[in-house]
C-alpha cells in the first residue's frame, strides 16, 4: 500500500465518522426539540399541574432542608396559631353539626328509640309469622 492509499482510507474513515456524528447530533437535536414542544404543550394544557408540582417540590425541599434556629424562632408562633385556629374550626364544625342534628330530631336518644322501635317491630313480625305458621300447621293436621 502506498502513502496515498493509506491517506485516502484514513480520509474516508474520518469523513464517515464525521457524517455519522453529524447525523446523530441532528437526530438528537430534533428529538430534544420534539420533547421540549411536548413539554410546553403539556404545561399549557395543564397549568394546575404546574402549581401542584411546584408545591410538591417546595414541600419536599422544605422537608429535606434542615431548619435553622432563626427559622424555628420565627415560625414556632405561626405554627401554634395555625394549630389553635384549626382546633377551634374543628370544634365549631362539630358543634354546628351537633346542633343541626338535634334541630332535626336526630339525637342519640332518638336514634336509640328508633332502633328499639324497629327491633320491637321485627320481633312482633317474627312472633306473628311463627304463630301463623303454627296455626296453619295445626289446621292441616286437623283436616
Amino acid at each position: 500500500m502506498t502513502d496515498a492509499n493509506t491517506s485516502n482510507d484514513a480520509h474516508s474513515r474520518l469523513r464517515e465518522g464525521y457524517d455519522s456524528a453529524r447525523t446523530k447530533a441532528s437526530d438528537a437535536l430534533h428529538s430534544s426539540r420534539d420533547a421540549a414542544q411536548r413539554t410546553v404543550n403539556s404545561l399549557e394544557s395543564n397549568p394546575l399541574g404546574i402549581v401542584v408540582g411546584g408545591l410538591a417540590v417546595g414541600v419536599l425541599a422544605g422537608a429535606l432542608l434542615p431548619r435553622s434556629a432563626r427559622e424555628k424562632e420565627l415560625l414556632a408562633p405561626v405554627g401554634r396559631r395555625i394549630g389553635e385556629t384549626a382546633r377551634a374550626a374543628v370544634a365549631a364544625a362539630k358543634d354546628a353539626g351537633r346542633e343541626e342534628l338535634e334541630t332535626r330530631g336526630l339525637t342519640k336518644d332518638a336514634a336509640r328509640d328508633q332502633a328499639r322501635g324497629l327491633l320491637d317491630g321485627v320481633l312482633k313480625a317474627v312472633t306473628n309469622a311463627g304463630a301463623a305458621a303454627a296455626k296453619s300447621t295445626s289446621q292441616k293436621q286437623q283436616d
